[in-house]
Protein backbone atom coordinates (compact mmCIF):
# COMPACT_ATOMS: atom_id res chain seq x y z
CA UNK A 1 0.00 0.00 0.00
CA UNK A 2 1.43 3.43 -0.98
CA UNK A 3 2.05 6.30 1.38
CA UNK A 4 -0.66 8.32 -0.35
CA UNK A 5 -3.24 5.68 0.39
CA UNK A 6 -2.20 5.58 4.04
CA UNK A 7 -2.46 9.35 4.28
CA UNK A 8 -5.97 9.16 2.84
CA UNK A 9 -7.03 6.60 5.41
CA UNK A 10 -5.56 8.51 8.36
CA UNK A 11 -7.17 11.79 7.40
CA UNK A 12 -10.34 13.35 8.75
CA UNK A 13 -13.77 12.08 7.59
CA UNK A 14 -15.87 14.70 5.83
CA UNK A 15 -18.83 12.52 4.83
CA UNK A 16 -22.44 12.76 6.04
CA UNK A 17 -22.91 12.76 9.82
CA UNK A 18 -23.67 9.50 11.62
CA UNK A 19 -27.13 9.61 13.31
CA UNK A 20 -27.28 8.91 17.08
CA UNK A 21 -28.59 5.52 18.20
CA UNK A 22 -32.38 5.25 18.51
CA UNK A 23 -34.23 4.75 21.82
CA UNK A 24 -35.01 1.16 20.84
CA UNK A 25 -31.36 0.33 20.31
CA UNK A 26 -30.38 2.11 23.53
CA UNK A 27 -33.02 0.14 25.39
CA UNK A 28 -31.73 -3.04 23.85
CA UNK A 29 -28.17 -2.15 24.83
CA UNK A 30 -29.27 -1.32 28.37
CA UNK A 31 -31.57 -4.29 29.03
CA UNK A 32 -30.92 -6.97 26.47
CA UNK A 33 -27.19 -6.98 26.54
CA UNK A 34 -27.03 -7.19 30.31
CA UNK A 35 -29.40 -10.24 30.45
CA UNK A 36 -32.35 -8.33 32.08
CA UNK A 37 -32.81 -6.59 35.41
CA UNK A 38 -34.97 -7.19 38.48
CA UNK A 39 -37.45 -4.73 39.92
CA UNK A 40 -36.81 -4.75 43.71
CA UNK A 41 -40.46 -3.91 44.48
CA UNK A 42 -41.84 -6.78 42.40
CA UNK A 43 -39.36 -9.19 43.93
CA UNK A 44 -40.35 -8.14 47.47
CA UNK A 45 -44.08 -8.55 46.69
CA UNK A 46 -43.54 -12.03 45.21
CA UNK A 47 -41.46 -13.10 48.19
CA UNK A 48 -44.03 -11.74 50.66
CA UNK A 49 -46.96 -13.47 48.91
CA UNK A 50 -45.06 -16.74 48.85
CA UNK A 51 -44.33 -16.51 52.56
CA UNK A 52 -47.98 -15.71 53.39
CA UNK A 53 -49.35 -18.63 51.33
CA UNK A 54 -46.80 -20.98 52.84
CA UNK A 55 -47.75 -19.84 56.36
CA UNK A 56 -51.49 -20.29 55.67
CA UNK A 57 -50.90 -23.77 54.27
CA UNK A 58 -48.87 -24.79 57.33
CA UNK A 59 -51.61 -23.45 59.65
CA UNK A 60 -54.30 -25.44 57.81
CA UNK A 61 -52.24 -28.64 57.93
CA UNK A 62 -51.62 -28.10 61.66
CA UNK A 63 -55.34 -27.59 62.36
CA UNK A 64 -56.29 -30.71 60.40
CA UNK A 65 -53.71 -32.80 62.24
CA UNK A 66 -54.82 -31.48 65.65
CA UNK A 67 -58.50 -32.17 64.84
CA UNK A 68 -57.62 -35.69 63.76
CA UNK A 69 -55.73 -36.31 66.99
CA UNK A 70 -58.62 -34.87 69.04
CA UNK A 71 -61.16 -37.11 67.29
CA UNK A 72 -58.95 -40.15 67.81
CA UNK A 73 -58.47 -39.38 71.52
CA UNK A 74 -62.21 -38.78 71.94
CA UNK A 75 -63.04 -42.11 70.29
CA UNK A 76 -60.45 -44.01 72.36
CA UNK A 77 -61.77 -42.54 75.62
CA UNK A 78 -65.54 -42.58 75.07
CA UNK A 79 -66.02 -45.21 72.32
CA UNK A 80 -69.32 -43.59 71.16
CA UNK A 81 -72.11 -45.77 69.78
CA UNK A 82 -75.27 -44.67 68.00
CA UNK A 83 -78.50 -44.71 70.04
CA UNK A 84 -80.76 -47.73 69.60
CA UNK A 85 -84.47 -47.70 68.93
CA UNK A 86 -87.02 -50.50 68.56
CA UNK A 87 -90.75 -50.67 68.00
CA UNK A 88 -91.89 -53.39 70.36
CA UNK A 89 -95.57 -53.46 69.50
CA UNK A 90 -97.87 -51.86 66.94
CA UNK A 91 -101.65 -52.20 67.01
CA UNK A 92 -103.90 -51.13 64.16
CA UNK A 93 -107.65 -51.14 64.78
CA UNK A 94 -108.71 -48.87 61.92
CA UNK A 95 -107.14 -48.12 58.56
CA UNK A 96 -109.86 -47.33 56.07
CA UNK A 97 -109.33 -45.32 52.90
CA UNK A 98 -112.50 -43.96 51.32
CA UNK A 99 -112.84 -44.41 47.57
CA UNK A 100 -114.63 -41.11 46.91
CA UNK A 101 -112.52 -38.42 48.65
CA UNK A 102 -109.26 -40.25 49.54
CA UNK A 103 -109.77 -39.75 53.27
CA UNK A 104 -107.83 -42.17 55.48
CA UNK A 105 -109.38 -43.05 58.84
CA UNK A 106 -106.76 -44.50 61.17
CA UNK A 107 -106.19 -45.74 64.71
CA UNK A 108 -102.58 -46.80 65.30
CA UNK A 109 -100.86 -47.42 68.63
CA UNK A 110 -97.17 -48.09 69.00
CA UNK A 111 -94.88 -49.00 71.91
CA UNK A 112 -91.22 -48.05 71.53
CA UNK A 113 -87.92 -48.54 73.35
CA UNK A 114 -85.06 -45.99 73.34
CA UNK A 115 -81.71 -47.39 74.44
CA UNK A 116 -78.38 -45.72 75.17
CA UNK A 117 -75.58 -48.27 74.58
CA UNK A 118 -72.76 -45.94 75.72
CA UNK A 119 -70.82 -46.31 78.96
CA UNK A 120 -69.59 -42.71 79.23
CA UNK A 121 -72.09 -40.68 77.21
CA UNK A 122 -75.56 -39.55 78.32
CA UNK A 123 -78.29 -38.52 75.88
CA UNK A 124 -80.83 -35.70 76.27
CA UNK A 125 -83.84 -36.21 74.00
CA UNK A 126 -84.98 -32.58 73.91
CA UNK A 127 -87.50 -33.02 71.10
CA UNK A 128 -89.13 -36.07 69.53
CA UNK A 129 -91.41 -35.65 66.50
CA UNK A 130 -93.06 -38.92 65.46
CA UNK A 131 -94.51 -39.12 61.93
CA UNK A 132 -96.58 -41.98 60.52
CA UNK A 133 -96.42 -42.45 56.74
CA UNK A 134 -98.09 -44.73 54.25
CA UNK A 135 -96.40 -45.20 50.85
CA UNK A 136 -94.42 -42.00 51.40
CA UNK A 137 -97.49 -39.95 52.39
CA UNK A 138 -97.58 -38.63 55.95
CA UNK A 139 -100.97 -39.08 57.54
CA UNK A 140 -100.27 -38.36 61.23
CA UNK A 141 -97.76 -36.55 63.44
CA UNK A 142 -97.19 -36.38 67.20
CA UNK A 143 -94.75 -34.54 69.47
CA UNK A 144 -93.56 -36.74 72.33
CA UNK A 145 -92.23 -35.67 75.71
CA UNK A 146 -88.46 -35.44 75.98
CA UNK A 147 -86.32 -37.20 78.57
CA UNK A 148 -82.75 -37.93 79.62
CA UNK A 149 -81.19 -41.34 79.04
CA UNK A 150 -78.19 -42.20 81.18
CA UNK A 151 -75.34 -44.63 80.55
CA UNK A 152 -76.51 -48.09 79.46
CA UNK A 153 -80.13 -47.11 80.11
CA UNK A 154 -83.35 -47.57 78.16
CA UNK A 155 -86.77 -45.99 78.22
CA UNK A 156 -90.11 -47.34 77.01
CA UNK A 157 -92.49 -44.88 75.43
CA UNK A 158 -95.90 -45.32 73.88
CA UNK A 159 -98.03 -43.12 71.65
CA UNK A 160 -101.07 -43.32 69.41
CA UNK A 161 -102.19 -41.84 66.12
CA UNK A 162 -105.94 -41.41 65.84
CA UNK A 163 -107.85 -39.33 63.31
CA UNK A 164 -108.42 -38.79 59.63
CA UNK A 165 -106.34 -37.32 56.82
CA UNK A 166 -106.64 -36.89 53.06
CA UNK A 167 -104.08 -39.21 51.44
CA UNK A 168 -103.84 -39.33 47.64
CA UNK A 169 -102.19 -42.63 46.73
CA UNK A 170 -102.61 -42.56 42.96
CA UNK A 171 -101.05 -45.72 41.47
CA UNK A 172 -100.43 -47.07 45.00
CA UNK A 173 -104.16 -47.55 45.50
CA UNK A 174 -103.87 -51.12 44.25
CA UNK A 175 -101.20 -51.80 46.91
CA UNK A 176 -103.62 -50.60 49.55
CA UNK A 177 -106.33 -52.94 48.27
CA UNK A 178 -103.90 -55.87 48.35
CA UNK A 179 -102.74 -55.08 51.90
CA UNK A 180 -106.33 -54.72 53.05
CA UNK A 181 -107.09 -58.19 51.73
CA UNK A 182 -103.95 -59.59 53.42
CA UNK A 183 -104.72 -57.81 56.68
CA UNK A 184 -101.14 -56.45 57.04
CA UNK A 185 -100.20 -52.85 56.19
CA UNK A 186 -96.76 -51.42 55.39
CA UNK A 187 -96.53 -48.32 57.57
CA UNK A 188 -93.39 -46.23 58.13
CA UNK A 189 -92.67 -44.61 61.47
CA UNK A 190 -90.13 -41.77 61.28
CA UNK A 191 -88.78 -39.92 64.30
CA UNK A 192 -87.08 -36.54 63.93
CA UNK A 193 -84.97 -35.83 66.97
CA UNK A 194 -83.25 -32.93 68.64
CA UNK A 195 -80.78 -34.31 71.14
CA UNK A 196 -77.70 -33.43 73.14
CA UNK A 197 -74.86 -35.74 74.09
CA UNK A 198 -73.54 -35.36 77.64
CA UNK A 199 -69.79 -35.81 77.24
CA UNK A 200 -68.15 -34.57 80.44
CA UNK A 201 -68.77 -30.82 80.56
CA UNK A 202 -69.60 -30.60 76.85
CA UNK A 203 -73.11 -31.05 75.41
CA UNK A 204 -72.92 -31.06 71.62
CA UNK A 205 -76.26 -30.86 69.77
CA UNK A 206 -77.46 -33.04 66.89
CA UNK A 207 -80.60 -33.47 64.79
CA UNK A 208 -80.65 -37.15 63.80
CA UNK A 209 -83.62 -39.35 62.95
CA UNK A 210 -84.94 -42.89 63.31
CA UNK A 211 -86.69 -44.65 60.45
CA UNK A 212 -88.79 -47.81 60.92
CA UNK A 213 -90.43 -49.94 58.26
CA UNK A 214 -93.31 -51.64 60.04
CA UNK A 215 -95.60 -54.44 58.94
CA UNK A 216 -98.67 -53.83 61.09
CA UNK A 217 -101.48 -56.41 61.19
CA UNK A 218 -105.08 -55.32 61.49
CA UNK A 219 -106.82 -56.06 64.78
CA UNK A 220 -110.51 -56.79 64.36
CA UNK A 221 -112.77 -57.66 67.27
CA UNK A 222 -109.78 -58.20 69.52
CA UNK A 223 -108.23 -60.67 67.10
CA UNK A 224 -104.97 -59.92 65.30
CA UNK A 225 -104.41 -60.90 61.69
CA UNK A 226 -101.83 -63.63 61.24
CA UNK A 227 -98.89 -63.29 61.43
CA UNK A 228 -98.75 -60.93 64.39
CA UNK A 229 -96.47 -57.92 64.70
CA UNK A 230 -92.75 -58.64 64.94
CA UNK A 231 -90.49 -56.45 67.08
CA UNK A 232 -88.68 -54.15 64.64
CA UNK A 233 -85.24 -52.54 64.91
CA UNK A 234 -85.13 -49.05 63.42
CA UNK A 235 -82.35 -47.36 61.46
CA UNK A 236 -80.48 -44.43 62.96
CA UNK A 237 -79.15 -41.63 60.76
CA UNK A 238 -77.07 -38.66 61.92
Amino acid sequence: MSSSDQAHLNGAYYGPSIPPPSKKSRSYNRHGRGGGSCNPLSWCCSCLCGCVFNLIFQIIITIVVLLGIAVLVFWLIFRPNAPKFHVNEATLTQFNLSSDNNTLYYNLRVNMTFRNPNKRIGIYYDRIEANAEYHGKRFASRNLDGFYLGHKRENNLGTEFIGEQVVVLGDDRSDYDKERNDGVYNIDLKLRLRLRLKVGWAKPKFKPKFECELKVPMTTGGRVSSPGFQRTKCDFDW
